[in-house]
């Protein structure tokens, strides 16, 4: 059997029922690393790279193993952004890429920051039993923390490549299922263990420990700050906060995150006991790299939301999963949550966490966040 293989019962192997998140994790890994990786769907599959990540060799090895020319798929938001319109609702768009077209031009289309100095390629109908794996692709690249565009190559027929497992494992590529991307943000959650815990003094909360979790594919980790002894039988005090290296390490003036991380700490210790989940969801969701992106066009004009939504994203790729998991875990079900954005309420609730309360928590716009803020409240629904 391949050792690239995920479902492989060599030494050391995922327990089982982990393999769909063990396959989606390696596949994560070959795309940022420039690689190709083949999703499939029943009896279809294509060729998926990172548009990112092309370069001119890794498009001549797409195209010769597809053996037909690539096609590039975008997110709605972002076909959009580069002026195509009339496109009937759809969540991906796919253009077809002549024989030819320079990688460079490839990367161009999927970064906002490139100027395209060219005429677009056409759009592509791609066919039905396509479009889960195409969406499976972009998927991908998002969860990659990647820009979200891929190239793509649907590979020829059964009776011409053969069967796809063995096509796969002859030109050394990892086969994912484009159900488990689908599944694979819920199935992570849903995994979160606690893997360790330490006394942590903080400067507002010195009774305080931190408890990590992680999902079973070995990803990266959400953190709980306990904060004093909360009592399961009560509602508990809680903030959700998406990490922020920029605010909360570095002090960035661009945003409030650091003031609502350590304003939160604060309150929770007053309040005698608490919790604050710091979810590894930077640029709400984006990823710290695709975040500087965004920055870049907010210099150039654009506000927090169009930026995201430029680069490819929704305003707001954040999941509440995690977190509902995490307090669950700890035997929390009922909760006062310290934010002034609705939608996390909402979002919590819908992933079985009864709300108690919301707890107003803004803190004073300064010259380098006035209109990030404004932003927020008047697009985005956040009270202030």
């Amino acid at each position: 059997m391949s050792l690239r293989t995920p479902s492989s019962t060599r030494s050391g192997a995922p327990a089982p029922g982990h393999e769909p998140l063990i396959a989606v994790d390696r596949a994560l890994a070959d795309l940022r690393r420039g690689g190709l990786v083949v999703v499939r769907d029943g009896a279809q599959a294509l060729l998926v790279q990172a548009a990112e990540a092309v370069t001119p060799q890794s498009l001549a090895r797409l195209t010769e193993l597809g053996r037909a020319p690539a096609l590039l798929v975008l997110t709605e938001r972002r076909a959009n952004a580069i002026g195509l319109t009339d496109l009937a609702g759809k969540t991906i768009v796919t253009l077809e890429i002549a024989e030819g077209t320079p990688a460079q031009s490839v990367r161009d289309i999927a970064d906002p920051s490139s100027d395209i100095g060219f005429r677009l390629p056409p759009l592509y109908a791609l066919a039905d039993g396509l479009i889960a794996s195409a969406e499976a692709a972009v998927h991908l690249t998002k969860l990659a923390r990647l820009l979200p565009t891929a190239l793509i190559a649907p590979l020829a027929a059964p009776d011409i490549i053969g069967d796809i497992a063995a096509f796969a494992d002859a030109n050394d590529l990892l086969v994912v299922s484009a159900n488990d991307v689908a599944d694979y943000d819920m199935r992570a959650a849903r995994s979160l263990k606690p893997v360790s815990q330490a006394r942590v003094p903080l400067f507002d909360a010195e009774n305080a420990r931190i408890v990590a979790y992680r999902p079973s594919d070995g990803g990266i980790e959400h953190l709980a700050i306990v904060i004093g002894e909360p009592k399961a039988d009560e509602p508990v005090l809680i903030r959700l906060h998406s990490e922020c290296f920029t605010g909360d390490l570095l002090g960035s003036l661009r945003c409030d995150c650091g003031d609502q991380l350590r304003g939160a700490i604060a309150a929770i210790s007053d309040a005698g006991s608490g919790v604050l989940l710091y979810l590894a969801q930077e640029g709400r969701g984006i990823g710290l790299v695709n975040k500087l992106r965004a920055y870049q066009l907010q210099d150039g004009g654009a506000d927090t939301i169009d930026a995201n939504e430029q680069l490819g994203f929704d305003a707001d790729e954040r999941l509440y999963m995690p977190a509902a998991q995490m307090l669950r875990d700890m035997g929390y079900g009922r909760v006062r949550l310290l934010t002034n954005n609705p939608d996390k309420v909402a979002a919590l609730q819908a992933c079985g966490i009864e709300v108690v309360e919301r707890v107003p928590h803004a803190f004073p716009a300064t010259a380098h966040n006035k209109a990030y803020l404004e932003t927020k409240a008047k697009r985005s629904g956040h009270l202030f």
